[in-house]
């Protein structure tokens, strides 16, 4: 509860005629100021009445790409007994406000306003509370509340048409490893017969032995399987403009643009932040891009809430994780000027990964070539690194 400047002033005043009256005995000052003093009590009772107001908003979509069209559709329902005078709502969209028409709303009767989402940047756009504001006629108090949950519009990064992907890494067991384009099937594991499974898949022999019919499990061993790297430090995207790394935006559509692809052609993709990500808590033990694993996050609302962090050393410990693990057999490092520094601890993962391509945006001078011997690709943005990818498919 706030009391506004009139409020203050009368306040005062009520305190300087009680006070006179009582001193001086003149019961007109003191009859004022108990007035004045009765008109502060009055008004703080009146703002304190809290109007039953129900709000419900929905977006269209919630998770747009940058630069696409997304708006917010607010409704508010007077559901009290009362019209609701003396009311000012404005409802926050980011860090701006959109005022809400709800003066004197009738009982029953609901307002509805429609307002564009911004969506110029990437990231996570916080939409409400509804904040509505209730004060008395003669405006000496104002109490502010909020109302309704706030909802986020996820804005993710572009998306650019990949037509290449990687190859998968057949092993046979002389040690020679050749290029698999759609992968192999091999048997892994028997299970339960349901309706709708091909009689051809029924593993006779066991069905006999167990009395229930059992058919195999087919797993495609050499299916390619893709790590995206996004280096999320600060350092290695040192350039600003106006307050934003461009190469770091640049990397986050290349990251989105890889794990679409590989989504559309059904291969698995993991993708791992070098830093830890602030909303997406890491286990007891696990350093930098290990707290992704956990995340409850799709991908691309990870990417739309990827921010830079101060955590220069992470990718030694990433990189060391990626080692220990094997998460893949193609991975994708994408980082800033600043991280062409450690292209030597991503260099050192080419014995457990067959296939390791570096992007590096927004460098000045190009990456001299055999850097680490790595594949890399320099690129302006996220679209100059997909009009090359096709010049490393074959890595």
């Amino acid at each position: 509860m706030g009391i506004t400047a009139r409020g203050v002033g009368l306040l005062v005043a009520a305190v300087i005629l009680l006070g006179a009256g009582f001193r001086f005995a003149y019961p007109e000052l003191t009859l004022l100021g108990a007035a004045a003093g009765a008109a502060v009590g009055y008004a703080a009772l009146v703002a304190a009445w809290r109007p039953r107001l129900t709000v419900t908003r929905r977006a269209d979509p919630d998770r747009v790409a940058r630069g696409e069209p997304a708006s917010m559709t607010l409704t508010v329902r007077n559901t009290g007994r009362l019209r609701s005078a003396n009311l000012l709502a404005e409802d926050r969209c980011g860090e701006r406000s959109v005022p809400v028409p709800v003066l004197r709303l009738r009982p029953g009767r609901d307002t509805e306003v429609r307002y564009d989402v911004p969506t110029h940047r990437r990231g996570v756009v916080p939409v409400g509370p509804l904040r509505v504001t209730r004060r008395d006629p003669l405006g000496l108090v104002a109490l502010a509340r909020p109302y309704g949950a706030a909802v986020p519009v996820w804005v993710h990064p572009r998306i650019h048409p990949l037509t290449a992907v990687p190859t998968g890494a057949g092993r046979s067991l002389d040690g020679r490893v050749d290029g698999v384009p759609h992968g192999s099937i091999t048997f892994d594991s028997l299970r339960e017969y349901v309706v709708g499974d091909e009689l051809r898949r029924v593993h006779w022999r066991t069905s006999a032995r167990v009395g229930e019919l059992m058919v195999r499990e087919n797993v495609d061993t050499s299916l390619p399987r893709l790590v995206v790297l996004l280096d999320n430090r600060a350092a290695a995207h040192p350039q600003r403009v106006a307050g934003v790394a461009e190469s770091f935006e640049s990397a986050c559509e290349a990251a989105a643009s890889i794990v679409t692809a590989a989504h559309r052609a059904d291969l698995p993709v993991l993708l791992l932040l070098v830093a830890a990500e602030p909303d997406a808590p890491a286990e007891p033990g696990t350093p930098g891009a290990e707290a992704a694993v956990g995340s409850a996050l799709g991908p691309l609302d990870r990417l739309a809430a990827a921010d830079l962090s101060g955590d220069g050393d992470a990718v030694r410990a990433a990189t060391t994780r990626l080692r220990q693990d094997r998460l893949g057999d193609t991975l994708i490092f994408l980082t800033g000027p600043g991280g062409r520094d450690e292209l030597g601890h991503v260099g050192a993962l080419r014995g457990a990964y067959p296939s390791v391509v570096v992007g590096v945006f927004g460098a000045a001078e190009p990456t001299p070539p055999g850097a680490a011997g790595l594949v890399v690709v320099d690129a302006a943005d996220g679209a100059q690194f997909a009009a090359e990818w096709d010049g490393v498919r074959r890595w």
